[in-house]
């Protein structure tokens, strides 16, 4: 009789270290981390969804959900204790980060790491790691912790400036100060926007910028580095309304713009997505602008089919220790967002979603379970060859958008 032998309790159950499943911890369950989750889902992984509210888009479709605030150190320290995961993944920058080295010493992997989401949760730490350790090219800063302080680095820096939270997302609190007289006003936005305790703001010169892209960057455990093609984006009031791939960009500031990626994400250190920002100007070339260790907002666009994968799914994989050979563009694609024109508690209606029925498109509503005014609801994709009108693909998109109404 053959005795097959193996160094498992069962042949078809791996102890729990090498197991193909793992158990995800995600912190914060938004829009992005919804679409981190179905990638995971999709590839057999346990994932449990926490934010500060419950029914938060992410909860929607994950294995199980805690509602707490993550810069409650204790209360995350319970539900890590209660969950044992395998890996956490920080989906929001409102998180007790010092906490994130401990569960690494405890064997927990944190993605990309307790170092990268430590720094790039707060503006003062990635620009200094930027500008000061690499000597990458960023635009010209100080920090205030008072309004006396902006305004005396102001005089410095001069007008226009810009004017944001050490710690926010999406643009909150981010203002274009044109004057002295705007000042008051940027440091009450800043401080309104900011997340977590830091009462602490960065004033920038204003960069005269021809355009602004993310690179979306991956690095791997055992990998090269690779990129996704250049995506451009349009913001209003610090957020993004659409984006396009691929952006068009010199060759010379593609490379560039490469270099930089690949330094900070290296310095950082780990194995994940990250979505770097960048000013490109033809004048003066490629700034380093700020950095997401995590899918990034205007990276929605790859929900397209632009690539062989996208930007979640690029991800999970890295964080996975998954090997991707390559990252292929496929297509053209563009994304516009679904804005809520109301706040309200109430659960949120939608018309209009068959309208965006035409060819090489496709929609995603979010799931959020109120609207304020401005929030982003859903999404508008749209694809096209490669070689055809990046222009009429963008506005297909915004058009399909502008036909849903949120009430």
């Amino acid at each position: 009789m053959l005795r097959i032998e193996t160094p498992f309790a069962h042949p078809l159950k791996p102890p729990h270290n090498q197991r193909i499943m793992k158990k995800i911890l995600l912190l914060g369950s938004g829009e992005l981390g919804k679409e981190f989750t179905i990638a995971a889902q999709r590839l057999g992984q346990q994932v449990i969804a926490c934010d500060s509210y419950n029914n938060a888009p992410a909860m929607q479709v994950a294995d199980e959900r805690e509602v707490f605030s993550m810069l409650d150190g204790e209360a995350l320290d319970e539900a890590v204790k209660k969950h044992q995961p395998d890996i956490i993944v920080p989906e929001i920058e409102a998180i007790r980060t010092e906490r994130l080295y401990d569960y690494e010493k405890q064997g927990i992997q944190v993605t990309p790491s307790a170092r990268a989401v430590n720094f790039t949760m707060n503006r003062k730490a990635i620009r200094d790691l930027a500008a000061k350790d690499l000597g990458l090219k960023t635009a010209k800063y100080f920090y205030a912790k008072s309004f006396e302080e902006l305004e005396a680095h102001s005089r410095e820096i001069g007008f226009p400036c810009v004017v944001k939270p050490l710690m926010s997302s999406s643009g909150k609190g981010q203002s274009l100060v044109k004057s002295p007289e705007d000042l008051p006003h940027a440091w009450e936005y800043a401080m309104g926007g900011s997340r977590g305790d830091i009462a602490e703001v960065i004033i920038e010169e204003f960069i005269r910028f021809d355009s602004e892209i993310t690179l979306l960057t991956v690095t791997q455990k055992n990998g090269p580095t690779l990129f996704c093609s250049p995506i451009g984006h349009v913001q209003k009031g610090g957020d993004y309304r659409e984006s396009f791939q691929p952006a068009h960009i010199s060759e010379e500031h593609l490379a560039e713009a490469q270099r930089m990626a690949a330094a900070v994400t290296e310095a950082l250190t780990g194995a994940g997505l990250w979505g770097v920002e960048f000013f490109l100007s033809h004048e003066n070339g490629v700034y380093f602008s700020e950095l997401s260790p995590r899918p990034h907002d205007t990276g929605m666009v790859t929900l397209a089919g632009t690539q062989n994968f996208n930007e979640f799914e690029l991800h999970l994989r890295a964080v996975l220790g998954m090997p991707i050979p390559c990252i292929k563009q496929l297509r053209i694609g563009a994304s516009a967002v679904i804005l809520s024109p109301i706040a309200s508690n109430e659960v949120p209606r939608y018309k209009g979603i068959e309208q965006t029925c035409e060819e090489d498109a496709d929609i995603r509503i979010f799931g959020k379970p109120t609207t304020r005014l401005n929030r982003r609801m859903g999404v508008v994709v749209c694809n096209a060859p490669l070689g055809d009108d990046l222009e009429a693909v963008r506005e297909k998109a915004k058009r399909l958008a502008d036909c849903v109404e949120v009430y």
